[in-house]
């Protein structure tokens, strides 16, 4: 075995929640050691290929816009979606309540004084559509960063970048841990293997050929290797089968494949307890990567609210089952069809104004950060470039200038004569006549008429209402929509400074978590349900937390 190395700390995984502690750690001059079983390409893991959205409350963005929002309503909501109802969660529940603090009050003006930036119009994603106390967004809370998921990464890359340059951080790419190494009750190190060199592009499968091993010394471990969205027989072992039904035979993935779990076993030998491991997050509008970067790579669309949703069987989804309302609602009610795919049937003129897709990769305006660019992407004529590319390209997209070629390419589609021709008709039909008034008994008009009361809605996400089947509006679009992995809401069992308890609920000396590994924070303050935003907020605040504790206690 190699020469042991030591540090104060060592940190397992590259990622935003590992750098933000990286960050804190070496401004209170501390040594750090990052261990990363990926190329130096991969550094910011999971957040570099995010939308860049934060979970922000009464922010001047939110103000501007004519949303009046408050601790007090984040905090319901939050409590209306979590639905905590379980003994162990009692750190959740306390974390969850220091992140709506955090989310109101520094988290903005913290990462604003770092030169994060925010595109003006704030998004209201998973809005719930019950009632007031329940589950979803009252009001917009999703701030996208400019830079998207590149642009959070930035400032925290920058700042453990510029330690490496002084020597106090060290960054150890290719090295896979497989034991945390605990002396005398107290977690003291890591060991594992030191992988090929790998020149794959980022996201990419890269090699699992071992070339060594290698064992680190430090007086703390944080853990901050992610989720298991890309280990889909991990995913199925923890399915909820009690509340969403039996776990989808067909998935694909929105995250790469190295997003495999294995630190939470590992952590959970050396004393550390899961909670909450059946709580997890997964969308029901992904559609496959037609130029994939990694194994089954699924993109989510982020739909406005106008697509008319069609389980598989060719029967409309009830409300609150609309677009960007109730995720692990529909993901319910979808699976309970027998089924793991629905369709979206919408007109040219909604794809123009309401698709968007997920991810840095797939907003290049935003991700470059120019106020021209956007311009043109947002505002010029046909759907964004991205969506664009995908409605030619998708093997999900059909277009088609009538609707019983489309129905018939549909059914071609998944090989089966599934969808009736004249229920889809009389269904989309009879939503159609619903457009003459300005009023409507069917729920999801109401939700389109309510979202452009919503200035930002009315801008850039919802489209004038009109008949679905009104030639004028350009041809006809059908998106197969399938089930898309992604993150874990469970996890390593942690308390408010990031300290993993074991199964007493007592910290694990010297064992720090945070980010997905760590259900965000607690083991899960999300709880059943997230709010969207929360993702990269909560890697932000439990990264934090668990590289200024450490810093101070070791």
């Amino acid at each position: 075995m190699n020469k042991k190395e030591t540090a104060d700390v060592i940190i397992v995984g590259a990622g935003l929640a590992g750098l933000v502690a990286a960050a804190e750690l070496g401004d209170a001059g501390k040594r750090v050691i990052i261990v990363e079983q990926e190329g130096e390409n991969s550094i910011g893991g999971q957040a570099f290929w995010s939308l860049g959205g934060l979970f922000f409350v009464d922010s001047p963005e939110q103000r501007r816009m004519g949303i009046k929002d408050s601790p007090e309503l984040a905090w319901q909501d939050w409590l209306g979606s979590a639905q905590f109802d379980r003994p162990e969660d009692e750190w959740p529940h306390k974390v969850a309540e220091a992140f709506i603090e955090f989310a109101a009050g520094e988290m903005r003006p913290w990462l604003y004084a770092q030169g994060a930036r925010w595109f003006p119009i704030v998004g209201w994603a998973e809005r719930g559509g019950a009632q007031a106390h329940g589950h979803g967004n009252s009001v917009p809370r999703f701030h996208i960063t400019w830079g998207t998921g590149p642009g959070i990464v930035a400032p925290f890359e920058r700042r453990v970048r510029e330690h490496m340059d002084k020597g106090l951080i060290v960054l150890k790419c290719r090295h896979r841990v497989s034991q945390l190494v605990r002396t005398n009750g107290r977690i003291t190190g890591v060991a594992g293997e030191i992988l090929e060199p790998s020149s794959v592009e980022r996201g990419q499968q890269s090699s699992r050929t071992v070339i060594g091993d290698f064992e680190l010394a430090a007086a703390a471990v944080i853990v901050t290797s992610g989720g298991i969205g890309g280990n889909h027989e991990l995913v199925r072992q923890n399915w909820p089968t009690d509340r969403l039904g039996p776990p989808p035979k067909q998935m694909i993935s929105g995250v790469p494949h190295h997003v495999d779990g294995r630190m939470l076993a590992i952590t959970q030998q050396a004393g550390g307890a899961i909670i909450n491991s059946d709580r997890m997050w997964h969308y029901t509008e992904g559609i496959k990567n037609w130029s994939p970067i990694w194994p089954r790579h699924g993109i989510r669309i982020l739909p406005g609210p106008s697509s008319l949703w069609f389980d598989a069987l060719g029967n409309r989804l009830p409300a609150p089952f609309l677009p960007g309302f109730d995720t692990l609602g529909t993901l319910k009610h979808i699976l309970s069809t027998g089924y793991d795919y629905s369709w979206f049937i919408l007109s040219q003129k909604i794809i123009e104004k309401e698709f968007a897709l997920s991810g840095s990769e797939q907003n290049p305006d935003l991700t470059e950060g120019g106020w021209l660019t956007v311009i043109r992407s947002r505002l010029a004529g046909g759907a964004p470039a991205p969506v664009e590319a995908f409605k030619r390209h998708g093997e999900d997209f059909i277009v088609r200038d009538n609707l019983p070629d489309l129905v018939a390419k549909m059914n071609e589609l998944v090989g089966e004569e599934r969808l009736d021709y004249g229920r889809i008709h009389h269904q989309i039909t009879a939503r159609d006549r619903e457009m003459d008034n300005s009023f409507s008994k069917d729920a999801q008009i109401l939700a389109i008429h309510g979202a452009r009361n919503y200035l930002g809605d009315k801008l850039v996400r919802t489209a004038k209402p009109h008949k679905i089947l009104d030639l004028s509006k350009g041809p006809l679009i059908a998106v197969r929509l399938n089930i898309l992995t992604r993150k874990t809401l469970g996890g390593l069992h942690t308390n408010l400074n990031s300290q993993v308890l074991d199964a007493h609920g007592k910290p694990v000396p010297g064992l720090y978590a945070a980010g997905e590994v760590a259900g965000f924070g607690g083991g899960g303050y999300h709880g059943y349900n997230a709010l969207e935003g929360t993702f990269l907020g909560g890697c932000i605040f439990s990264g934090r937390h668990a590289g200024r504790h450490a810093a101070a206690n070791i």
